[in-house]
């Protein structure tokens, strides 16, 4: 997930053009195909042994039209651009024009980003469902039809959150939380890795690369939402069957807003509990578990928590 090009002094997220092409050969040299997002769904269940990675770009900024778009133009490489209508043909956003420019060609898909991008998951139900709506008609009268991907704004959601986009029609809808997609990944609840100037560095995106799926039945608590009096949660993992090592699994957390290895037992075999000492403090709680494989892979999963102050 991508959001500025070449604007320094937004690092947090943006990506410099000279590291972005670095990135994009990296995917070429490891073979890795850039999915289209029609073949989406159908990846997931056909052809496993093919590595893929699905571009995104979130807020549709000025910067990526005009330094990212040629490049992925050129070299015909599918993506998807969320956008979120409020902001379009305003200062350093693309304007309507930009966007259709890009809903036109073959290789492009324009997802739902909201109408406003407000911190939509602090509302209730009432807000959030009204602010989508008005993104779906704007979507509808400018370019005829609404997208079936949506982008969670901040990358945040809770159940009733996802419950909304689900009613809305979206088929499928991403966080920011990092992680690999699998089938058996919830279909509104998607994780992404974000790419910046900290987070997108040549050494660590060539690791990102070598990363596999962890298969989940589920993880409680269920909701990333997380209330006061549930914080910090007793967080359950499980897993299915067929994970080789399982047992050699690491896991870390933010807690008390300082990184450290968090304490983990099985109690079952294939359920993992996640000992939160502390409380998450700030707005989001990060839980990141991985597995080492063979040929240095990796299985990668993150879990994020919205830090409610109810």
């Amino acid at each position: 997930m991508y959001h500025r090009f070449d604007e320094s002094k937004y690092p947090s997220t943006n990506i410099q053009l000279d590291v972005f092409k670095q990135q994009l050969e990296i995917i070429k040299n490891e073979g890795i195909k850039f999915l289209h997002p029609k073949d989406f769904e159908k990846s997931l269940y056909e052809d496993k042994s093919i590595r893929k990675v699905l571009l995104t770009i979130d807020d549709g900024l000025l910067s990526f039209y005009e330094n990212a778009w040629p490049i992925l133009k050129e070299k015909k490489i599918p993506f998807i651009l969320f956008v979120n209508t409020r902001e379009v043909g305003t200062f350093n956003y693309m304007n309507w024009d930009q966007i259709k420019e890009l809903y036109n060609s073959p290789n492009v898909e324009i997802g739902n980003h909201s109408h406003s991008h407000e911190y939509l998951v602090d509302e209730n139900s009432e807000v959030i469902k009204k602010d989508i709506i008005k993104s779906i008609q704007i979507f509808k009268k400018k370019l005829g039809s609404n997208s079936i991907f949506f982008s969670y704004p901040f990358g945040e959601f809770s159940i009733e959150f996802q419950n909304i986009i689900k009613g809305l029609g979206f088929k499928y809808a991403f966080g920011q939380h990092s992680g690999v997609i699998d089938e058996t990944k919830d279909f509104w609840g998607l994780p992404r890795f974000p790419i910046n100037e900290k987070y997108g560095e040549i050494k660590r995106f060539k690791t990102l690369m070598k990363t596999l799926p962890f298969k989940y039945k589920n993880i409680s608590p269920e909701d990333r939402y997380l209330l006061k009096s549930k914080n910090p949660p007793k967080i359950k993992i499980e897993f299915h069957d067929g994970i080789k090592n399982l047992s050699q699994i690491s896991c870390f957390s933010n807690e008390g807003n300082k990184w450290r290895n968090s304490i983990t037992s099985f109690k079952e075999e294939n359920i993992l509990s996640i000992q939160i000492s502390e409380r998450f403090i700030g707005e989001r709680g990060r839980i990141n578990c991985s597995l080492k494989e063979k040929d240095n892979f990796w299985r990668w999963l993150g879990i994020q928590y919205v830090i409610s102050e109810k």
